[in-house]
């Protein structure tokens, strides 16, 4: 699959079917997301792959009580390293891991699709919780929770005609 196409095609998935993705894949999922850039190439980013029913459970529930996320066969917590990126300062700290997480999400999203798999960002949940539930360090910060399985839906997702976000030489 050309990767325009992935980027035209893939979409959120809330409904997964019940086959489970083997965790080679996922490995060779995370092993592209790792490929993103990343600042000083210092690789700021953690990841957490969570298919313990009981474990996807109370980290739905820390996520608002979003059933998909239980449903899923698979999630990958993408984490920040806060101690990674600490030659960078506070800057790093509040921006640059938060984009080579955001970065290997990306990669990951359309690696996945590319591999006839679903998933959905999901960015709301009890960061505190997360961290609690999968014993995170204090240098270690979660930042999304992707779910991931064979997808059980068809999604269309309309889109903003990007000329209306087009500014050129300021506002």
């Amino acid at each position: 699959m050309e990767v325009k196409e992935a980027i035209e095609k893939r979409r959120s998935i809330r409904k997964y079917k019940s086959k489970g993705v083997e965790l080679s894949i996922v490995e060779r999922l995370l092993y592209y997301a790792n490929l993103a850039p990343s600042a000083g190439n210092l690789q700021a980013r953690d990841f957490i792959i969570v298919d313990d029913e009981e474990l996807k459970k109370k980290i739905a529930r820390a996520a608002y009580n979003q059933e998909f996320v239980r449903d899923a066969p698979t999630l990958v917590v993408f984490c920040a390293n806060l101690r990674r990126i600490a030659p960078y300062g506070e800057r790093g700290k509040n921006l640059y891991c938060i984009q080579d997480v955001a970065a290997a999400i990306q990669n990951f999203l359309l690696a996945a699709f590319d591999e006839g798999l679903a998933t959905c960002w999901v960015g709301a949940f009890d960061e505190n919780e997360v961290s609690r539930l999968l014993g995170l360090p204090s240098e270690v910060r979660p930042l999304a929770i992707i779910t991931l399985g064979y997808g059980d839906e068809e999604v269309y997702s309309d889109r903003m005609d990007v000329k209306k976000l087009i500014h050129y030489n300021g506002w």
